[in-house]
């Protein structure tokens, strides 16, 4: 016969023994080899499910870091308008004290120039006085001689009283 006719007693068993194969496969082969690729089917299931949870994870954490980031801007914002009124407050509490000490001095000024006036009105007086007593005194000498010009001097100071208590 030819190599491509089988003899019916090699294909019998041929049979037999696929079959005895096939048997002690699904008995102790395929469920190991059908465990091991739901393992590994679960494995891949866990690890896109973590990764999956890891994105997502990770998106939250970026919107959260986004949402202290501007927190902390805003935060700096507040602190810097705090910082520079402050300053303000601080230059402008400089300046009117300032201005104060400033009018404080002026008055003090103002103060010991009328002062010093005072006194100098005074010592002028004082040394006109002396000045006027002494030149009456040297007129009064001169003029106590002579009667007529003695009558003539007390009615021109007498007028002049007169005139200046009208004033």
């Amino acid at each position: 016969m030819g190599l491509l006719t089988p003899d019916p007693g090699l294909l019998f068993w041929m049979v037999i023994i696929f079959g005895i194969v096939f048997f002690i496969l699904a008995k102790f082969g395929f469920p190991v080899i059908i465990k091991m690729v739901d393992e590994r089917k679960a494995y891949i299931d866990n690890s896109l499910k973590s990764a999956q949870e890891a994105n997502e994870r990770l998106a939250s954490i970026k919107v959260d870091s986004e949402k202290i980031i501007a927190k902390a801007y805003e935060e700096q914002a507040q602190i810097l308008a705090k910082a520079t009124a402050t300053a303000d407050r601080i230059v402008k509490e400089a300046q009117d004290r300032a201005v104060a000490e400033g009018e404080r001095l002026m008055e003090e000024m103002k103060k010991q120039i009328d002062t010093e006036k005072e006194s100098a009105i005074r010592d002028i007086r004082r040394q006109v006085s002396m000045l006027s007593v002494g030149i009456a005194e040297k007129i009064m000498r001169t003029t106590l001689e002579d009667s007529k010009e003695q009558e003539e001097l007390i009615d021109r100071m007498l007028d002049d009283m007169l005139e200046s208590t009208k004033k």
